[in-house]
């Protein structure tokens, strides 16, 4: 099939998730029976795009459909809340009621040839139609030589019974083919991205399927079909399946080669190969499921620490696309000498960061001379170093444009940036993000599109004297087990200044946070947005009934107005937590907010913060 652009989440609505059609009339209806009307299409025209093909008829173009297509077809028709074991019966129930059972043409597609066809026959349980080659022949034989007579005999050995997912249906206005050639996409679809070798024999097979496999697997599709999630780990899962697919036929093929009734030294010793394949293939289904699962992936990190050299030495990296011997000079002199009071001290010189942080080992030293540096990948700290600009942060750029990656992952015990300027265009994770690390930042411009500043949970970050601006999310993001300090930063110019997710008593994990003269400003949202389980909430009452009742999502507090704001009744609404209502900060000014600030025991020191003309207040806490 030719690739088309996925549509925008603006034209979901108007798209049906299996290509249906208003109902029919009752006449209709009776014709057909009950319970399968939903699966018939208008009769006066097709509602499917025509996918124009050279030199072969065209076919209908199914490669637009969107993640919320593909949900409501597995989810309402075609899987519902079956079990592992039930999944292709389930599917052959489905394919009845949609798949029509002879007469119509289909490009039969595989890696050699595309060649069209006519079926006759549907075997819907064993998933292959019974087809002939339509005369004269049309077909593209891919760069192969192919003739007549030789697909004629490929199909007399298959006793002319192809696999239904091979078959790609012939357009036909009409409409009446419409409900099969959507079908037997999401027929190949799942088979292709959704079902995995082993699934089938899970020894737990009493859990629904579509909950635990089908949805997280077709989010994670998605995702790294838009360009939501960083390369590496989309490198990293593609490896792990392949692993996992290869490990599960190596075991099935030890396993069926086993004999039950045999002693033999030989058969001993397979069992125990066997045993060593079924742990690791558990262990990559484990790992799998972690990138499966989108929290869990989270905190999934690929990059691993080299440690120290052998040699016991540390390495200066100097970055710069070109040097003068001046700045040379200024390097030697001001920087290195006092550093390193070693003569043997090696220098090594690269022309962008990303090899330079690649090339480290643990205590290097990477200085990068003044410059604007493009990057295309992820910079992956996994080491203690230390990365600094050598002048002042505008002279000292780094760019990332492309899409995908997260920009600064840092990951190692103690990580030190400063003095760089780090713009991010349009990356996926935030501009700077922190992972079971304990990392200083000073003077650093953070110039970010998407999130600023993540503090993930086990990680620690002092961020002294930055200026941080342009986040279409929030500013600093601070998780539950985090210790993270802020002192002298300018916040600015973002969705939300400082976003702090409290949910350190339900995790058992402790948040610690220090804000010390800190100007937060200008931000459409809050200054400092907080959010804490309902339980929390000053009607606490009022919480556990919502909770019983299934509606915490939305806990009915009243909110006191932020004068000087803007929007005093407004109700934030955000994806991720779904709706809630604020309680807002009484004013305005450094005093009051901090006096909010202090009333929540996450923070460790509170000072000399100002807040400004931040769009919805000061300070906001919401209840979930």
């Amino acid at each position: 099939m030719e690739p088309t652009d996925t549509l925008g989440s603006n034209e979901v609505d108007r798209l049906s998730p299996t290509g249906s059609v208003p109902a029919l009339s009752q006449e209709e209806e009776e014709d057909v029976g009950s319970g399968s009307n939903q699966f018939i299409t208008e009769r006066y025209g097709t509602r499917l795009i025509r996918c124009e093909r050279h030199h072969l008829p065209d076919t209908f173009n199914t490669s637009n459909l969107l993640f919320y297509d593909r949900f409501k077809a597995y989810q309402d028709y075609m899987l519902g809340d079956c079990k592992p074991s039930e999944v292709r019966t389930f599917t052959a129930d489905y394919l009845e009621k949609v798949v029509e059972p002879c007469d119509w043409l289909a490009l039969w597609i595989t890696d050699v040839f595309d060649v069209l066809v006519e079926v006759h026959d549907v075997d819907l349980k064993g998933f292959k139609a019974e087809v002939q080659l339509v005369l004269p022949v049309q077909c593209d034989s891919k760069g192969s030589e192919l003739n007549p007579e030789a697909l004629e005999v490929l199909l007399e050995a298959t006793q002319h019974k192809v696999p239904l997912q091979d078959l790609v249906v012939v357009y036909e206005e009409s409409g009446d083919l419409d409900q099969t050639a959507l079908a037997l996409e999401h027929l190949r679809f799942f088979y292709q991205h959704i079902w995995r070798r082993w699934d089938e024999e899970d020894e737990d097979d009493e859990f629904d399927y579509f909950v635990r496999c089908v949805e997280p697997r077709l989010r994670l599709h998605y995702d790294i079909l838009e360009g939501r999630l960083p390369v590496g780990l989309v490198t990293e899962y593609q490896s792990l399946l392949e692993q996992g697919s290869q490990c599960f036929i190596t075991f099935s093929e030890l396993r069926n080669s086993l004999s039950t009734e045999s002693d033999s030294e030989l058969d001993n010793v397979s069992m125990v190969e066997g045993l060593k394949l079924y742990d690791q293939l558990e262990t990559l289904k484990g790992k799998l499921h972690i990138m499966e699962n989108p929290l869990l992936r989270l905190v999934t990190n690929s990059v691993h620490s080299r440690g120290s050299r052998s040699s016991g030495q540390t390495v200066v990296h100097v970055v710069s696309s070109s040097c003068t011997i001046s700045q040379l000079q200024s390097l030697l002199s001001t920087r290195m000498m006092t550093t390193f009071s070693s003569e043997d001290s090696e220098i090594q010189f690269h022309r962008e960061p990303t090899s330079a942080v690649d090339s480290c080992y643990e205590g290097d030293l990477v200085l990068v001379l003044p410059g604007t540096y493009d990057v295309s990948s992820s910079i992956s700290i996994a080491d203690s170093i230390t990365m600094e600009g050598f002048g002042f942060p505008d002279d000292v750029v780094i760019e990332k444009k492309n899409k995908g990656d997260s920009f600064v992952e840092c990951s190692g015990a103690e990580v030190r940036l400063s003095n760089i300027k780090f713009i991010q265009n349009d990356s996926i994770e935030g501009i700077i993000c922190e992972y079971f690390s304990q990392d200083t930042m000073e003077n650093c411009v953070l110039q970010s599109q998407t999130t600023g500043v993540i503090v993930r949970t086990s990680a620690s970050l002092t961020m002294k004297q930055c200026d941080l601006y342009g986040s279409k999310g929030a500013g600093v993001e601070i998780y539950p087990g985090s210790v993270c300090s802020l002192i002298g930063n300018g916040i600015h110019h973002c969705k939300d200044g400082v976003l702090i997710k409290d949910f350190a008593d339900e995790l058992n994990l402790k948040l610690s946070i220090t804000m010390e003269n800190n100007v937060i400003h200008n931000n459409e949202g809050y200054g400092v947005y907080l959010v804490k389980p309902c339980s929390h909430a000053p009607n606490s009452a009022l919480a556990t009934q919502n909770q019983q009742e299934g509606l915490s999502d939305l806990l009915p507090v009243q909110a006191t107005p932020t004068s000087g704001s803007s929007g005093a009744d407004t109700q934030l609404c955000s994806s991720s937590l779904g709706r809630r209502q604020p309680i807002r900060g009484r004013g305005v000014s450094s005093s009051q907010a901090v006096e909010d600030l202090s009333d929540h025991n996450i923070f460790g020191s509170i000072k000399g913060n100002e807040f400004r003309r931040n769009g919805l207040g000061d300070f906001g806490t919401f209840f979930y």
